[in-house]
């Protein structure tokens, strides 16, 4: 301040501290503990600097309302933190409810994710306090559904909506759980993140929501070198993980393949946006590590689920059957195969294969090794002579229809491809040529395609109806998808037929009957076996 006077000096220090002066004149610091102590409001502050002709910017002014406004606690959103600032004590309240949050004593402030924000706003508003909430303000944009949906996805939608708009849905592979997520968007009318877990799966959201929706909303991608935030967005797991200081802020997350969600590095997906509405779409929500209930935790809970056999009794899925052939393996494959298993027992010494990929981690050498004679055997029994044999037997018993293979290695896709002349589409394939392999597959009325691991989740084939797994391992996740590819299609009453084949008197028996177990969770098994 310059000049000041004695009457100016005693007007500022009830709510500021004198810091000296220079050639430029006093310089002040406002001090808000200060302006408590003395009764100043934020208001009187604010008509003493104008008439002084002190204008204070923008940021300076919002941190005086969260220190001096009238609230008890105060939320602000920062990338992907949640930060909360109270200036009444609050500890106690959090004991109550057995809440731990990380404090900074120095800045006076507790650091915590975006998905708490909700829960915690309602719990000290509860208690009495005044609470500045988020502002969550966002513009609506309108947009419809141009196309019916059918009885069961109507009622999965009435189920998430009855949830407040929260919740997991399961619904087998080709039973539309895409258009299911649409119709969220289109009865939320907010800004949404769909996280997909791969790019083909974020094109074929881009094209569904496209195709079926009328209203002028733009879309956009964000992954790879796209980085285009709009209404609507769509991202996959890998690039979300990294970008979710941009990514927080939308209200409505759904998360495609949602299994994948509860592993370690992604949960932090759902933890770092404050969407309030969410939905979690998966064929197979259940996992063997139970890590499902985080899962349900992080996205609503399971509030819809359907199997396989209703909707095919229902005839919204092909009828399937499921044929079993065991294949022998010639003479020098045996002597292989034993010869492996044996040393494979001695490395071993009876542990089971997670133990030694712990202990091979750990930089065990007898572990690593036992590792590798593992792999040739899987390799070994992947694509066996007679399997060769097979399919060609079997593509030329399908002729006419597209048939889709699955493999595990890309050196067995590339050999049975040159095989029977087919289409080959692989994870080390780069991503345009993939994509225009799969159309040229989708545009034709026959033809075989093989896959390895890439083609397990998210690929949309809506026609093909023979599938043959050459090789495969013992998840039931990874099988239920694979069935899933040929079920989409019931034009016809035509039955899908999967092939499995099975290398005689190896470990690949174990690994079959293991993955068609069933649960309440799984899907009913339809089964023919041909010795």
């Amino acid at each position: 301040m310059k000049p000041y006077s004695n009457e100016i000096l005693e007007r500022l220090i009830s709510f500021s501290r004198f810091l000296g002066e220079d050639e430029e004149g006093g310089k002040f610091e406002i001090d808000p503990e200060r302006a408590r102590l003395n009764g100043v409001t934020l208001e009187q502050i604010k008509k003493v600097l104008g008439e002084l002709g002190v204008k204070l910017d923008p940021e300076t002014l919002n941190f005086l309302e969260t220190e001096m406004g009238g609230y008890d606690a105060v939320f602000e959103l920062k990338g992907s933190k949640l930060l909360l600032r109270a200036r009444t004590r609050i500890s106690e309240i959090l004991r109550k409810y057995r809440i731990s949050i990380p404090y900074d004593p120095a800045e006076r402030i507790y650091r915590t994710k975006p998905f708490y924000y909700h829960l915690l706003r309602r719990i000290l508003e509860n208690e009495g306090l005044r609470v500045k909430r988020l502002d969550l303000s966002r513009e609506r944009f309108s947009l419809s559904l141009s196309v019916n949906l059918r009885e069961y996805q109507l009622e999965a939608v009435r189920a998430w909506k009855d949830n407040g708009y929260r919740g997991v849905i399961a619904l087998p592979t080709g039973a539309g759980k895409t258009l299911i997520g649409v119709q969220g968007i289109t009865t939320l009318g907010l800004p949404t993140l769909i996280v997909t877990f791969t790019n083909e799966q974020l094109r074929q959201w881009e094209e569904t929501i496209k195709r079926f929706t009328k209203g002028d909303v733009e879309v956009g991608l964000y992954y790879s070198r796209k980085k285009h935030l709009a209404p609507i967005t769509i991202t996959t797991y890998q690039t979300a993980i990294k970008h979710m200081d941009e990514l927080s802020s939308f209200l409505f997350l759904i998360i495609d393949e949602a299994h994948h969600l509860p592993a370690e590095k992604f949960r932090e997906i759902a933890l770092s946006c404050v969407a309030p509405y969410r939905m979690a779409l998966s064929a197979t929500p259940y996992r063997s590590d139970g890590k499902h209930v985080e899962l349900f935790r992080l996205m609503g809970g399971l509030v819809y689920q359907r199997g396989v056999e209703e909707l095919v009794a229902q005839g919204y899925l092909a009828q399937f059957r499921v044929l079993r052939i065991k294949i022998p393996l010639t003479l020098e494959e045996k002597a292989e195969y034993d010869n492996l298993t044996r040393k494979f027992r001695s490395l071993s010494e009876g542990r089971p294969v997670l133990e030694i990929v712990k202990r091979a981690k750990e930089g065990d050498v007898k572990a690593m090794e036992a590792l590798k004679v593992y792999s040739r055997i899987r390799y070994l029994i992947g694509l066996t002579k007679g399997k060769l044999s097979k399919i060609r037997e079997i593509v030329e018993k399908e002729k006419g229809r597209k048939v889709v293979i699955f493999t595990q290695y890309v050196e067995h896709a590339e050999l049975i491809s040159k095989l029977i002349g087919g289409y080959i589409l692989t994870g080390q394939m780069p991503k345009r040529e993939r994509e225009l392999v799969l159309e040229k597959f989708k545009q034709s009325n026959s033809g075989v395609l093989v896959l390895t691991t890439v083609g397990d989740e998210g690929l949309d084939i809506p026609d093909a109806s023979v599938g043959i797994v050459v090789a495969g391992t013992s998840s039931k996740r990874q099988y239920i998808q694979r069935l899933g590819r040929l079920l989409r299609n019931n034009s016809g009453n035509k039955v899908a037929t999967l092939y499995e084949l099975i290398a005689k008197g190896t470990s690949e028996e174990y690994q079959s009957k293991k993955r068609r177990s069933t649960s309440l969770e799984d899907l009913f098994y339809s089964l023919e076996d041909k010795k």
